[in-house]
């Protein structure tokens, strides 16, 4: 982004940069934990569980390059050390059962991370508000999907 874009931002950009590699951290291991979760789920129903999570992985994999681009405009640059994530990040664990024949267990912490993220949207778009519209709407578009995304994973463990 030029002088102009980074001008029109009404907060402190490296508070909104940091908030943004936070994100950006968070989609990271979401992506890991959801793509891992895919590998070793097992047992009934667990094709439909597996491709509900790579489409998971792909879409958080996604948001992060949203965040990536976003944080490049500010003049900021995304997380190089990719040790960095777990530090940085809002979601600090994936509580991944050790039977992968626990469907279930593992639709219940896909959840917990999509609600976190959820929450993290949330408070983003708080604070953005009238303060950063490009940072805000991108905000509110993740937000859409990732309240998409959990829905789609509680139907799962509803069945």
């Amino acid at each position: 982004m030029g002088e102009k874009g980074r001008a029109i931002v009404k907060a402190h950009v490296q508070e909104i940069i940091n908030d943004l590699q936070a994100a950006y951290a968070d989609e990271w291991l979401a992506h890991y934990y959801f793509f891992l979760a895919a590998d070793l789920a097992a047992g009934l129903n667990s094709d439909e569980v597996t491709q509900r999570l790579r489409v998971s992985a792909a879409g958080e994999l996604e948001h992060a390059n949203r965040l990536a681009n976003r944080v490049v405009q500010l003049g900021g640059e995304p997380l190089r050390d990719v040790e960095q994530a777990p530090q940085r990040a809002h979601i600090k664990s994936f509580a991944m059962p050790s039977n992968g024949a626990d469907i279930k267990g593992i639709l219940r912490a896909a959840i917990e991370v999509e609600r976190k993220a959820i929450e993290t949207y949330q408070a983003l778009v708080d604070r953005t508000r009238h303060l950063d519209t490009v940072t805000h709407e991108l905000a509110e578009e993740i937000l859409a999907d990732e309240v998409a995304e959990e829905q789609a994973l509680e139907r799962l463990l509803a069945d």
